[in-house]
């Protein structure tokens, strides 16, 4: 996937070209990890769409809920609270992943540059 320790530097533009795919990716995870999120609340919460993607970015990025939960009528208490905590311990690993995923280009970069052997 990368290059070996043994191998030159890969040049700027295919640097470049190849941290822009793997942060692609990530957001595609990040996108299609909101999308599931909205989809949960909107249809066990059934609040709006808007409210939905609020709450969904608030748990993906680990800011916490947005939504009180209380507020909700008592039937659809128990369903939302087993969806929001089964999506907050997914979403705390996706977004680790992703970032991850995103950074690795630029941290094997740096680690790759720190092992090339100098010529005299």
């Amino acid at each position: 996937m990368f290059e070996h320790h043994k191998q030159p530097l890969l040049p700027r533009p295919l640097f470049l070209r190849r941290a822009l795919r793997y942060a692609f990716v990530s957001m595609g995870i990040v996108a299609v990890s909101l999308f599931l999120g909205m989809v949960g609340y909107h249809v066990y919460a059934d609040i709006t769409w808007m409210d939905s993607f609020y709450n969904a970015s608030m748990i993906l990025t680990g800011m916490g809920p947005g939504l009180d939960i209380k507020e909700l009528p008592e039937d659809r208490q128990d369903p939302v609270r087993l969806f929001a905590g089964l999506y907050a311990l997914y979403s705390g690993v996706v977004f680790l992943a992703a970032s991850g995923l995103m950074f690795s280009p630029l941290l094997h970069r740096l680690l790759h540059s720190m092992h090339l052997e100098v010529e005299d």
